[in-house]
């Protein structure tokens, strides 16, 4: 039985009741035992086991450690709006690859792409936007939104 089905490249999987049972548990708890989850779907340890294993190999989840990057030491964060000339793909790879930017979403609007950077200073943010992105190919402006307040972050918007 698969409960991980392909629709297409682009929106991915269907999900049976059990795999959604699954994500909604560890949505709750990411550390909940798979002997926890089992019991409370109905399935052996090592069947949850195999289970979150293919969930998270097929990009559908992750189980990460959320944290504020002010009490790590991150005492900047921005979200930068980039402007292409072309090669918004292209672009936005290259943007992944820089240690200091977490998300990366290419848009429709004012701006092709958005990037988040988390930095440790101005200067390092100043050196970023100066040196790195500034620097990419078909780069033609950016514009930096800096974050003053975080009102709201929520990763728990469920399972369809």
């Amino acid at each position: 039985m698969t409960d991980i089905k392909t629709k297409s490249s682009r929106t991915a999987v269907y999900l049976d009741d059990t795999a959604k049972q699954i994500i909604a548990l560890l949505q709750v708890d990411g550390r909940r035992s798979y002997a926890s989850i089992g019991k409370a779907v109905g399935l052996s340890e090592a069947a949850v086991r195999h289970r979150v294993q293919k969930l998270q190999e097929g990009g559908v989840m992750q189980i990460v450690a959320v944290t504020d990057p002010l009490q790590m030491g991150f005492s900047r964060q921005a979200m930068i709006g980039i402007k292409v000339s072309t090669g918004a793909k292209d672009v936005a790879a290259e943007l992944a690859k820089i240690d200091q930017i977490d998300y990366v979403v290419i848009t429709t609007g004012r701006f092709d792409i958005l990037a988040e950077v988390v930095a440790e200073s101005d200067d390092e943010l100043l050196e970023l936007l100066s040196d790195q992105i500034s620097a990419i190919q078909s780069v033609v402006s950016t514009e930096a939104f800096l974050y003053l307040k975080l009102e709201k972050q929520t990763y728990s918007w469920g399972v369809r």
